[in-house]
């Protein structure tokens, strides 16, 4: 009975959406999202629908800054080991439960608890989390944590009913309910998300499409020809070759943000058996390997232009960037001598990567480089959920992956490199590595988090579990139909303010 009470409420609520008008909205992602439960996924285009589903306590500005969304307000502690938030009064969320302390203390504790949360290494400064009020929440942490702001402007602030997550579990992806400006109204698995415009939504008058459809269509060709034919409004991640073509089409407008992304190959250090090679045991390998790549060309000609060469989880022109490790000029020589050290004149080595024919190509592009130095590359190439899946249980040995970045350096690193880490599918540990990282979020000083972040880049420039590549910018294109889209540096597409005219 209490299950059917349940979705009853979820019925109730879906009611309440109701079009408008009729402006619908066609989006072309590059690849289809895993799970969607801010707890649980990890892809960036699932990101994107959690901007228009999904609302969190902070969000990003365009000029990266982070503004209130749901919390309106947020006071430390003299100690900095007690954050107050105030909530948004009069909000709910799409089945109709009210969006009030209680429930935000609920997220938070789901993200720490849940058996399947990527998101506790996010939170593990958190100690504990109530509501001290109908919209005031106290979170206290076992240690200051000057990251935690920032943690709350991305999955691990989104806040989602308890009514829906108390009920479906670990299976809150199959029909997530948040408070954000569109509702879930279906998935069609590799095929298309469908979102409705809710109408209880607490700034429903920014709010100009009545529905809009993500659909993932890997091929960037086809992506594009889908947006020049009419079939979709807006596309993401432009092939860069293809920018002069939508600029050059009277129909159409091209957008970009340089933002926070970086492009990098994983490294499976100790995740199962696979691990087992030398690749993983011996960092010299590892390093012949990097110094092997132009990432000058790749930078030129894979995306003609549009990203910077990189060698860190943050582009050169960061601030957090540690100039004292500058990007690294291809070195075939030295390369070969650190191979032979480590006993190898030849090695075989196998890289996965997404069907994505830009990661494919420039993946054929390092095969080519390293091989130079005696590295014999096999690549296999597969849908984009299957390599996360397979990443996460280990059956990799290098991976291509790409990180849309985040506002503060923490979110792109200690949730990928310190031991036992949400996002660490390659198993790296070093505790040296994760105390300088600890360290860096319990400083509010920039001066002090800068040098324990460049102590931490001396050691990982030197183990390689991640050999940076490039920063990409973000590249778009769109019907001239539609306006008010303005391209972000995180990556996002937020729809406020955004219609299309017929």
């Amino acid at each position: 009975m209490r299950k059917h009470g349940v979705w009853a409420a979820l019925v109730a609520g879906c009611l309440t959406i109701t079009p408008a008008f009729a402006v619908d909205l066609k989006i072309g992602l590059g690849e289809d999202p895993d799970a969607l439960d801010p707890a649980q996924s990890r892809t960036f285009v699932g990101r994107i629908v959690y901007t228009a589903m999904c609302d969190k306590l902070f969000d990003v500005a365009p000029d990266l800054k982070l503004v209130p969304q749901l919390a309106t307000s947020y006071a430390w502690s003299d100690d900095g080991k007690t954050l107050t938030l105030q909530i948004r009064p009069n909000v709910t969320f799409h089945d109709g439960t009210p969006l009030d302390a209680e429930a935000v203390a609920y997220t938070i504790k789901r993200n720490l608890t849940l058996p399947e949360s990527r998101r506790k290494s996010e939170l593990s400064s958190v100690a504990d989390v109530v509501a001290t009020g109908p919209l005031e929440v106290k979170v206290s942490l076992k240690a200051p944590d000057a990251t935690l702001i920032a943690q709350l402007s991305d999955r691990a602030g989104m806040i989602v009913s308890p009514t829906a997550a108390k009920a479906l579990g670990a299976n809150f992806g199959s029909h997530p309910v948040c408070a954000g400006p569109f509702a879930f109204v279906e998935r069609v698995q590799q095929d298309r998300i469908v979102l409705q415009k809710f109408q209880d939504y607490w700034d429903k008058d920014k709010i100009l499409i009545n529905k809009v459809t993500y659909v993932p269509i890997v091929d960037t060709t086809v992506r594009l020809a889908n947006l020049r034919a009419g079939d979709l409004d807006l596309i993401e991640r432009v092939a860069p070759t293809d920018v002069e073509t939508i600029k050059a089409d009277p129909k159409l407008a091209f957008s970009q943000a340089i933002g926070t992304h970086y492009v990098g190959l994983y490294v499976n250090i100790a995740n199962s058996a696979k691990a087992d090679n030398p690749l993983a045991k011996d960092k010299r390998i590892r390093q012949a390997f990097s110094l092997a790549i132009d990432r000058e060309a790749i930078s030129q000609i894979i995306f003609d232009a549009t990203a910077v060469p990189g060698n860190q989880p943050y582009p050169p022109t960061s601030a957090w960037y540690d100039k004292a490790i500058p990007v690294p000029a291809r070195d075939v020589e030295k390369a070969k001598a650190l191979l032979k050290a480590s006993g190898h004149e030849h090695l075989a080595i196998e890289a996965q990567t997404s069907n994505d024919p830009i990661n494919a190509q420039m993946m054929q592009m390092i095969q080519s480089m390293v091989a130079e130095a005696g590295f014999d590359m096999s690549i296999r190439t597969m849908e984009f959920a299957t390599l996360l899946s397979q990443q996460t249980a280990g059956n990799f040995q290098m991976n291509e992956q790409e990180w849309s970045g985040r506002v503060d350096p923490d979110g792109n690193l200690h949730q990928f490199v310190t031991c036992g880490a949400g996002l660490n599918d390659m198993k790296y540990c070093n505790k040296q590595v994760d105390d300088l990282l600890n360290d860096a979020r319990h400083s509010v000083d920039p001066q002090v988090r800068k040098a324990k972040y460049d102590a931490a880049a001396v050691i990982l420039d030197d183990e390689l579990p991640v050999i940076y590549l490039a920063h990409r910018a973000w590249l778009y294109g769109a019907s001239k139909k539609v306006t008010g889209f303005i391209a972000s540096p995180d990556g996002m597409i937020r729809l406020s303010g955004v219609t299309k005219t017929n």
